[in-house]
This record gives C-alpha cells, sequence and structure tokens, in this order.
C-alpha cells in the first residue's frame, strides 16, 4: 500500500515544500517545521484522522507539556505523536538497527511563545545520512512523501 501511496504522494510533496518553514539543509539538525493553521489540538486532531485515513498505524501520543505541568515546569503546548508503517520502518531497522533510535515516525506538535503552531519531524535524509543508510533510497521517499502528505492536512483550512 505504502509503495503505491509514495507515487500517488508525489504531487502533494511538491505542495508540502511551500508550507516549510524550515529544513535540514538550513539549519544542518534534520529537523523540518511546517506552520499549522489550526490550533495545537486541532492540530493533533487532523494529523491522528490524516494517518488513520492512510491506515498507518498510530502508536502514542506524549502530552509533553502535560507532564511539564505536573513537574511544575511551564512549558508551552507539546505533544509528540508516534505512527509509523512496520513494513516500511523495518527496511531502515534491515539497514541499520540503530536507525530504531529514530523508528517509528515522530512527529512534534508544539506551540511558540507567539502562538503559531509548528509541526516538526526529523528529515528523512537526514536520518538516512546519520545512520549511513545507501541502500533503502525508495524507502526513505516513500516515507518523506507519507509525511508531507500527513503535514499538509493541517498548513490550511
Amino acid at each position: 500500500m505504502l509503495r503505491k501511496a509514495g507515487k500517488n504522494f508525489a504531487a502533494l510533496a511538491f505542495i508540502f515544500s511551500f508550507s516549510v518553514v524550515a529544513a535540514s539543509a538550513g539549519d544542518g539538525n534534520g529537523v523540518v517545521k511546517v506552520r499549522s493553521a489550526y490550533s495545537v489540538e486541532e492540530t493533533v486532531v487532523r494529523v491522528k484522522q490524516d494517518v488513520a485515513a492512510k491506515g498507518i498505524p498510530f502508536f502514542a501520543e506524549i502530552d509533553q507539556s502535560g507532564l511539564a505541568n505536573a513537574a511544575g515546569i511551564a512549558l508551552q503546548p507539546s505533544r509528540l505523536l508516534i505512527f509509523g508503517n512496520p513494513p516500511l520502518g523495518a527496511q531502515f531497522l534491515t539497514s541499520n538497527p540503530n536507525a530504531g533510535l529514530d523508528w517509528p515516525v515522530r512527529l512534534l506538535v508544539r506551540q511558540d511563545a507567539d502562538g503559531s503552531v509548528v509541526v516538526a519531524y526529523s528529515d528523512f535524509a537526514w536520518i538516512a545520512d546519520r545512520y549511513g543508510i545507501r541502500d533503502r533510497q525508495e524507502q526513505f521517499e516513500t516515507a518523506a512523501s507519507v509525511i508531507s502528505s500527513v503535514t499538509s492536512s493541517v498548513t490550511s483550512k
């Protein structure tokens, strides 16, 4: 399903490129940031709906700001979403087992002090480079297309 999906999402990846506010090429840390047009709560709902509609397993939502606040630490709204397709993710792990540090996919939805909401994730080319994975180009392209499509669900109303 994802192999076909990767081809179908190519056009969406092009559209997505216009909504990226920072990428690994500019900051060198491998973090891609996309500005959401919605609140943190609505962004989380929309991402989860899009992931489910694509048939991608959703594993966890961690309310980082809730945990920080419970510890007496003020933190802007921040939620970490974890999801992925095991047959695709396993391809990276079979190439380099340490890639399990970045799989499944982690998508951070957070609010800046100015109220803007940002969705951030690790750039897949950066992940490939980090783990020296050179034999999974097609799989990385598929993953990049899928995450581009997922994040495009929150870039405009």
